[in-house]
């Protein structure tokens, strides 16, 4: 699969998987993510929501298709973001997105769950979390099992981690600002060697800019943002494209950039890149021409 171009599934249709995530349930591997396969609403970069895609693959290379496993809830103009997690005391998979109007000035939480990981799942209801804004959004499993959802707040200004009980369903109350007045968004979490590292964007709307990662040893507190860790052609600029996760696969960890098409965004296109640590901790991402699996 050419990076940075749009890839196709077991029928030869195009993927349309955008701002969404891939992850291991059940020993096969699952890409949720927006579909967005219809033309853009004219003079807009907005198209109607048509729900969330799911694909399913055993290689990381061969994806089929599972259909729209969540169709667009009633009022919802703005449905990005999906991520799902598995949620060990149900047995339950929990689907959360940003949810918005056509202005973007709702900025909420859709939530929606599933007994299966190829749905279909069923709404729960939409939320502002701790009675917050939520923009740009994932959600992170920690080594306790403990589950969060990160989302970028105060009019993308600060991201917050609220922690979400143990459905998966809903927010405890108990959150934290972190990186207050940095404006990031598409945040990208994960935890290894012990040290949480977030992958995220500055907020340039649909174009691309330079991507920054931060870390800290406690999850709650001290994250610090470290630098850029692109590396190679059109690295300041994320190779054209952003951040949206990182997922490991054996023992490595890799991350996925969505390539926007703003006027033409079911044509938007994908990379998956190596996430490389040396020993000192420093995080480099190297440019790849293709996706060859692993």
């Amino acid at each position: 699969m050419v990076n940075g171009k749009i890839w196709k599934d077991t029928d030869g249709n195009p993927i349309q998987a955008h701002g969404g995530m891939i992850a291991r349930f059940r020993d096969t591997w699952y890409w949720y993510g927006e579909n967005k396969g219809v033309p853009n609403i004219p003079g807009t970069t907005r198209v109607e929501p048509l729900g969330v895609s799911c694909y399913s693959s055993d290689d990381l290379l061969r994806w089929e298709n599972r259909g729209v496993v969540l169709p667009v809830p009633e009022g919802v103009a703005v449905m990005e973001r999906p991520k799902v997690m598995f949620v060990l005391q149900t047995g339950r998979y929990v689907m959360w997105f940003h949810a918005d109007s056509e202005d973007y000035t709702f900025a909420g939480c859709g939530v929606a769950a599933s007994d299966s990981p190829a749905g279909p799942f069923h709404m729960i209801h939409i939320i502002h979390p701790n009675r917050l804004d939520s923009r740009d959004m994932t959600l992170f499993t920690d080594k306790d099992g403990k589950q969060y959802l990160f989302h970028s707040s105060d009019y993308n200004k600060t991201m917050v981690i609220s922690e979400l009980t143990e459905d998966g369903t809903d927010v405890t109350g108990d959150y934290t600002k972190i990186l207050a007045e940095q404006e990031r968004e598409a945040p990208a979490v994960f935890l290894t060697r012990g040290t949480y590292y977030m992958i995220s964007s500055g907020c340039t709307g649909w174009l691309p800019n330079t991507a920054l990662y931060a870390q800290t040893q406690h999850l709650r507190s001290g994250w610090k943002l470290t630098g850029d860790p692109m590396s190679g052609p059109d690295s300041r600029r994320t190779f054209e494209g952003q951040s949206t996760w990182v997922f490991q696969a054996g023992e490595e960890f890799f991350l996925m950039l969505d390539h926007w098409h703003p006027y033409d965004l079911q044509s938007s296109g994908y990379s998956i890149l190596p996430v490389i640590f040396d020993e000192a901790g420093t995080m480099t991402i190297p440019w790849q021409d293709e996706w060859n699996g692993v």
